[in-house]
């Protein structure tokens, strides 16, 4: 062999061995475990790694990057390409104390390895606090849902589960050696084709890398359909201005429809026919005393001097009656003689009820005094008119009507009269409830095919601002609109008042329907 020729195959040698160690290589050779591969997501100063223990099982993951969140992601991302439904679950914790708050261990399903990708995750972040985190779409801003049971500077959880099952991702929780179950936290996230799925450490520092440990790995990718799955409902809160949510309490059966007291303390919801009353800050709820009406449906309110509640009952006559209790309970007083009716509004200076009646089998909103007499009809149109709340200066009633062909929100002066339309656009919008300040109004939207207003249903809460509106009602139609939350519910989700007194956050009831053997249950 020549010298050149010699020279040309050492080159050639040293370059393969070079190849070999450069970071996409040498990442595919090492093993894995449950995973395929591992790459750093998005713009990484200090490239990541991943240390496998076949003995132990355990998964040491080192990452960099300033964030997961936001409109693009930077972390180093253990992974495994998968189609179909999936779960994975493991034991986490950082090997470190100390450093960034925010530093986050995660369980993750994504579309892609780009860093604006689609996704969803289980984070656990430096100071204990979970969430479930997504991006619903490529591009999109990260938004999260915040757990009741593990909040900043709590030791967190010891058990994660992600599992996703069509377009939905819930969270699952367990702690102390029990049993995973179902946190109440879930969002749709639509996943396509083939995705990622797999575990990852974001330092939520550039200059800095940590490392966490995931132990007792559980991957379960193409799941079969649930066999059998049990209803959660939970109880939820959102902050307008960040737009992240909080669980604060969820149960294995069907609630509905929050009241936030006025003085900021509670919850009212409808269960089973009965009201009860739950701490802002979760708990267990408590049974309201309503007398003979142990058939109350999801329209009931608060009076504006917090001594009364309005229900709405068929514990008489099999059809829907307005009733008031005292709020801590007592003998319901009937306030509509005529039934069905359903009562939504109370005017701001506690006088007067607005509710929905059926009447020649049609629906429309009427007023009645607090003291009980005669009805008065305000709306006469063709169609469902639903819905009615007043303003907090007492000038008008908002409510839905589907005069134009589908369901639209509306308003008029508190007489009936300048029956103006609000909202203009493709979804059926449902169920519009003012802020206390009146400089909001947030309502519930299905998608245009939907009729009525039934359960178990893609919606979304969105929010318009209401300010300058009362000067010009076409101004106020062509203000953006923006989404609060999407969610699985509908029914139940939000028919009645309920926001927090100081006009920033809203709550609402969303729904899952969640395999029994996921949550623990047999």
């Amino acid at each position: 062999m020549g010298q050149r020729a010699a020279a040309a195959l050492l080159a050639l040698s040293l370059s393969s061995f070079a190849g070999l160690n450069s970071p996409g290589l040498w990442a595919s050779a090492a093993p894995t475990g449950v995973f395929e591969s591992h790459a750093d997501v998005g713009s990484v100063l200090h490239p990541g790694s991943l240390e496998y223990d076949p003995i132990q099982g355990k998964y040491t993951v080192s990452g960099g990057g300033e964030n997961v969140w936001a409109m693009a992601d930077a972390f180093h991302f253990v992974w495994k390409k998968v189609a179909g439904d999936v779960s994975l679950a493991a034991d986490v914790a950082f090997l470190s104390k100390g450093g960034n708050e925010h530093r986050k261990a995660v369980l993750m399903v994504r579309q892609s390895l780009d860093a604006d990708s689609s996704y969803a995750d289980v984070a656990l972040h430096g100071n204990g606090m979970t969430a479930l985190q997504y991006r619903d779409e490529k591009g999109a801003a990260t938004r999260e849902i915040h757990t009741q049971e593990t909040q900043p500077n709590s030791a967190g959880p010891e058990r994660l589960h992600i599992e996703k099952r069509g377009n939905f991702v819930y969270l699952f929780l367990a702690d102390g050696g029990k049993e995973l179950h179902y946190s109440g936290a879930s969002m749709q996230v639509p996943l396509q084709g083939t995705y990622y799925v797999g575990i990852g450490v974001c330092s939520h520092d550039k200059d800095v890398v940590e490392k966490a440990a995931f132990t007792n790995v559980e991957l379960a990718a193409d799941l079969a359909p649930a066999a059998k799955t049990t209803l959660y409902s939970t109880l939820e809160r959102v902050t307008i201005a960040s737009t992240v949510r909080h669980v604060v309490y969820v149960a294995p059966e069907r609630f509905e429809a929050p009241n936030w007291t006025r003085d900021g303390t509670s919850f009212l919801f409808n269960h089973n026919g009965r009201i009860y009353r739950l701490p802002v800050s979760g708990g267990e709820p408590a049974l309201i005393d309503t007398g003979f009406a142990k058939r109350c449906n999801n329209d009931h309110g608060i009076s504006p001097d917090q001594t009364s509640l309005a229900i709405s009952d068929q514990s008489q006559e099999d059809k829907s009656i307005v009733y008031i209790v005292p709020i801590e309970g007592g003998v319901p007083r009937r306030i509509t003689q005529k039934s069905p009716s359903y009562w939504h509004g109370w005017s701001p200076d506690g006088k007067t009820l607005a509710f929905v009646g059926q009447r020649n089998d049609d629906f429309d909103i009427y007023t009645i005094p607090v003291t009980g007499g005669d009805e008065t009809r305000l709306t006469t149109a063709k169609g469902l008119d639903d819905g009615p709340e007043y303003s907090p200066d007492g000038k008008y009633i908002y409510f839905n009507s589907e005069r134009t062909g589908h369901m639209q929100i509306w308003r008029m002066r508190a007489d009936g009269s300048e029956q103006e339309q609000i909202t203009v656009d493709d979804w059926n919008n449902w169920f519009p409830h003012i802020s206390p300040d009146g400089a909001w109004m947030v309502f519930l939207s299905y998608e245009p095919d939907v009729k009525g207003h039934p359960e178990n249903k893609d919606v979304m809460l969105r929010i318009m601002s209401l300010s300058d509106g009362e000067a010009n009602v076409d101004k106020m139609s062509n203000k953006k609109i923006n989404v609060l939350a999407k969610l699985f519910g509908g029914q139940g989700t939000i028919n009645v008042p309920s926001w927090s007194p100081d006009s920033k956050v809203v709550a609402f009831v969303s729904y899952a329907l969640v395999p029994d053997e996921s949550a623990g249950k047999k």
